[in-house]
């Protein structure tokens, strides 16, 4: 078992820690996974397996928000299996 999956083991816990760094520091999805990696000193790319769907829809429509996606078009889910 990698070290990942040691810390976070599944989706839910993943997110539950996303979730609560979001509330607890007032950023975004985007932030709090990057802001959760590097504390942990893991790539995001490591991370992707842990990203759950509600996670993801957060990160897409913080996306379309940011105008880094354009309004319609959903992120590859390709990019988290």
């Amino acid at each position: 078992m990698s070290e990942i999956e040691e810390q976070f083991l599944s989706k839910s816990k993943f997110s539950k820690l996303i979730e609560k760094t979001v509330i607890e520091k007032s950023i975004g999805y985007m932030e709090a996974i990057l802001l959760v990696c590097e504390k942990n000193k893991i790539e995001p790319e490591d991370v992707r397996k842990f990203v759950s769907p509600i996670i993801r829809d957060k990160l897409e429509a913080e996306a379309m928000e940011l105008n880094l996606l354009p309004r319609g078009n959903a992120i590859d889910s390709s990019l988290f299996v």
